[in-house]
């Protein structure tokens, strides 16, 4: 999850822009969480699994 559409409860800003110490805060939080995908967009994951699928594949091809 990214934090470019979360508004902050506590001032009503976006968290992307850390305006208050609680915005900072979740921003650092959701940094920390993001993990090895955490940073692709929805549409690089579908891009990566069909590569993956075609690899796959083309593996099998080339094995039988």
């Amino acid at each position: 999850m990214t934090c470019d559409r979360l508004v902050c409860a506590n001032c009503a800003a976006p968290v992307a822009e850390g305006r208050c110490p609680v915005c900072r805060a979740s921003r650092e939080r959701l940094q920390h969480q993001e993990g090895v995908f955490g940073g692709l967009t929805p549409a690089a994951l579908i891009a990566l699994l069909v590569a993956l699928v075609a690899v796959a594949v083309l593996a099998r091809g080339f094995a039988g």
